[in-house]
């Protein structure tokens, strides 16, 4: 994990904070190790999850016992600045360790994968200090479109300030120095994958994106994006002509004039599996890693 402090803007959530603190967690290639395996969840973060989707059955720190496949802080495997970075974004309320099985398989494939937990907008964040912050955001009363426009652009804002720490002179991780910085793509789910689009349209770094079962906000201009784009959701509910969030993308079907997919899975009744093996990955075929990791199951 990396502790980032964004000093240049204020937290959109919390109006005492002077500045936006954020914490990426990193996954990429890396070397064999018998180091100890990074956790799910915290125990705390665990606890306010299940406890926000009503689930009573478990034991509350069920999910911190969890078995992942990385290891903490792995040492990278020996490629510098030869593999393409994919950016992670959850949906709201979730922590990014809700796409934890995505972001190991695309590492296990020679990506460099970093998931943004946004600040106040996750049920539980956990700081280096100590402090666990709760989704400040859902205290809005008035969630209409204004909200959601405003969430996605501060989102976008999040992933730039990530990607200057990460791709800037002096990289926050040893992770980060695996990044080529002229192949970075990123992918969301439901309000992540809509803060896609927010940041493709303002950062000219990201060469593609992919978004998953999110109703957009941010607009596309008349010029259009020109850069691949892969609309991904459930039958029916993301069909063209199916709910209000297709309707979403119908109208930002034309403004991609770049390569461009509309893709439905599933029976309607079945809810959509970000986490899944399953990863569309001609969106960011260009992105393809030149440098594969020595041992696939193996990375940080």
């Amino acid at each position: 994990m990396v502790h980032l402090t964004d000093v240049s803007r204020r937290d959109p959530w919390a109006p005492e904070a002077t500045s936006r603190e954020l914490m990426v967690s990193l996954w990429y290639p890396a070397q064999p190790s018998g180091g100890p395996r990074a956790p799910y969840l915290t125990p705390t973060e665990s606890e306010l999850l299940l406890k926000h989707a009503g689930i009573t059955g478990l034991p509350f720190d069920v999910l911190s016992t969890t078995r992942t496949n990385a290891v903490t802080d792995a040492t990278p495997i020996e490629c510098r600045h030869d593999l393409p970075l994919v950016v992670l974004s959850p949906s709201f309320t979730k922590p990014c360790a809700t796409l934890t099985a995505l972001a190991e398989d695309l590492a296990s494939h020679g990506y460099v994968v970093a998931g943004i937990e946004h600040t106040y907008e996750s049920v539980a964040t956990t700081f280096p200090d100590g402090r666990v912050t709760t989704c400040r955001a859902r205290e809005v009363r008035q969630r209409g479109h204004a909200f959601w426009e405003r969430l996605t652009a501060s989102r976008a804002a999040d992933v730039s300030f990530v990607l200057d720490a990460l791709t800037g002179t002096h990289p926050q991780s040893p992770g980060a120095r695996l990044i080529d910085p002229s192949r970075i793509a990123m992918a969301g789910h439901s309000v992540g994958g809509a803060s896609t689009i927010a940041a493709i349209v303002t950062d000219s770094r990201l060469r593609a994106g992919i978004d998953i079962d999110g109703a957009t906000h941010f607009p596309i201009s008349d010029a259009g994006l020109p850069r691949p784009f892969l609309f991904l959701g459930r039958k029916g509910q993301c069909s063209p002509g199916g709910s209000a969030a297709a309707a979403t993308w119908e109208r930002d079907w034309n403004h991609l004039t770049g390569w461009k997919r509309w893709l439905v899975v599933g029976a309607p009744s079945t809810p959509p599996s970000p986490t899944s093996r399953c990863w569309p990955s001609s969106a960011v075929s260009t992105l393809a890693p030149t440098c594969r990791p020595p041992v696939p199951e193996r990375f940080g």
